[in-house]
């Protein structure tokens, strides 16, 4: 065991943000062990299905906001991710919650961007 480092630290539990800053990852992980709504991890995950949720395609988007999705269920909700990642950047210093705050909002635009027109092959 390297010295500073907990025994019960995990690779898992370690949040992982493609984007921010060391300074940034080490408030999340700080918030991720001293406030009673988040657990080891929450914040990496969070984003994650945040990420994979707006880079469906639309069809499917559509059928989720109309009958939900019982994977939710087992596998995380990605509507409850985002308002836990706006809930972490309020509680975030200005700057680090800006870092985040920049990344959130490049899949936010991806959410609400339209889809491209279907060629329908006429001819």
């Amino acid at each position: 065991m390297r010295a500073g480092i907990p025994r019960d630290r995990t690779r898992k539990a370690v949040p992982i943000i493609d984007g921010l800053s060391s300074r940034a990852l080490s408030e999340i992980f700080r918030l991720e062990r001293t406030r009673n709504y988040l657990r080891p991890g929450d914040v990496g995950t969070a984003m994650r299905l945040w990420r994979d949720y707006v880079h469906l395609p639309e069809r499917q988007l559509w059928h989720d906001y109309e009958w939900g999705n019982t994977h939710w269920y087992c596998c995380g909700d990605p509507l409850e991710a985002r308002a836990l990642l706006d809930t972490v950047m309020q509680a975030m210093s200005p700057q680090n919650a800006r870092e985040l705050r920049r990344i959130v909002s490049r899949f936010d635009a991806l959410r609400k961007q339209p889809s491209p027109p279907y060629d329908l092959g006429e001819g």
